[in-house]
């Protein structure tokens, strides 16, 4: 196991800045998730990280020595790839053997190193077959236990699970808490994926443009986002944001008067996620407006109502049922977390 430490860490592309000095701490142990759109410069500090991308400034340390200039097979790390990268002509056991074979081990120390790491990931009854005769999933931790079986001192994992459908993706991310909770090796996971960060992470960095926006547990980030950006990137359905001012303790929007606990100011954004908000006949609600949508998702419905420009989710009983445009309401719940943000420079206000 390793610390990581990003310490004033820059990466240019001619003149395009992706990375703008970056400092992070990766603690012994964790599992860190960099979490953020597509382009945020998250694939590009784990590649940074595993020497397969220069820095243009800046060091990386690994269990406290400057790495820079190591080469990727001194570091110690095992990456796992989007699309798996196996070798089509060996076996699942040669795949899982080449790394231990490049390093020498002998043939008996390998073998009973396949055998235990394959029944890690319940790969000991495909371990003769090929991988054009596995399904994604089984692919999929073959990759794993090719980089588990070499012990390394850290694990990179660049949208591992994204080939996957919905149902594997489930199944494969329990798989993965589990091994990381078995084995205990530090572990930097990148993912555009909000529900992965949520469900594997120790800690999450959602990036932005380069930069790490939020760094936190994932509870903290669901219930305290540091920015409007923050805001809407994490929950689904996500956080209901809607734009006013506050005047006189109230914040009022089109169809919207909810008491809030700030002073007269314009440009103010609300926030309350639809978890926290009650279907109500009440007309003198916090927010009211017409019935836009309803979407059954299973377990409960999530009702949507317009109001001009104004946009609002509540998440409600299953067997919840309303005609589209007739009148709707929605309360915040007692204890509902109510999030203000400033419009213009996005930051969350006291």
């Amino acid at each position: 196991m390793a610390e990581v430490r990003l310490v004033d860490i820059v990466k240019k592309y001619g003149n395009f800045l992706a990375v703008p000095q970056l400092n992070l701490t990766i603690h012994d142990g964790e599992f860190l998730v960099l979490l953020g759109p597509s382009g945020c410069g998250k694939t590009t500090t784990m590649r940074m990280i595993a020497g397969l991308e220069d820095i243009t400034s800046g060091d990386i340390m690994i269990k406290d020595e400057r790495i820079n200039n190591k080469p990727p097979k001194d570091r110690d790390i095992a990456m796992v790839f989007q699309n798996y990268g196996l070798y089509p002509h060996m076996t699942v056991r040669q795949n899982i053997e080449y790394p231990l074979k490049l390093r020498g081990m002998a043939k008996a120390d390998r073998k009973a190193r396949v055998q235990e790491t394959a029944e890690k990931v319940e790969l000991e009854n495909l371990l003769d077959r090929r991988p054009s005769e596995l399904s994604g999933g089984q692919r999929q931790r073959v990759a794993l236990a090719r980089s588990i079986v070499r012990t390394p001192s850290i694990f990179l994992m660049d949208e591992p699970l994204s080939n996957l459908d919905a149902k594997l993706r489930v199944t494969m991310r329990a798989e993965l808490k589990h091994l990381h909770h078995e084995l205990g090796v530090t572990t930097v996971y990148v993912t555009h994926d909000q529900m992965e960060a949520m469900t594997l992470a120790t800690r999450i960095a959602i990036m932005r443009e380069g930069r790490i926006v939020q760094l936190d547990t994932p509870k903290k980030i669901y219930a305290e986002p540091a920015d409007l950006f923050v805001a809407g990137f994490i929950g689904s359905p996500s956080m209901n944001l809607i734009d006013g001012a506050v005047k006189n303790g109230v914040f009022r929007a089109n169809g919207v008067e909810m008491p809030v606990q700030l002073g007269d100011r314009d440009g103010v954004v609300l926030g309350i996620r639809p978890e926290e908000l009650d279907i109500t006949q009440d007309a003198s609600a916090a927010i009211g407006g017409k019935l836009y949508a309803l979407e059954l998702t299973g377990e409960s419905t999530l009702v949507t109502l317009r109001s001009g420009p104004v946009s609002a989710c509540a998440r409600g009983h299953a067997d919840f049922e309303a005609e589209v445009n007739s009148p709707c309401y929605l309360s915040p719940k007692d204890g509902a977390r109510v999030h203000l943000f400033d419009r213009d420079s996005g930051e969350r206000l006291a």
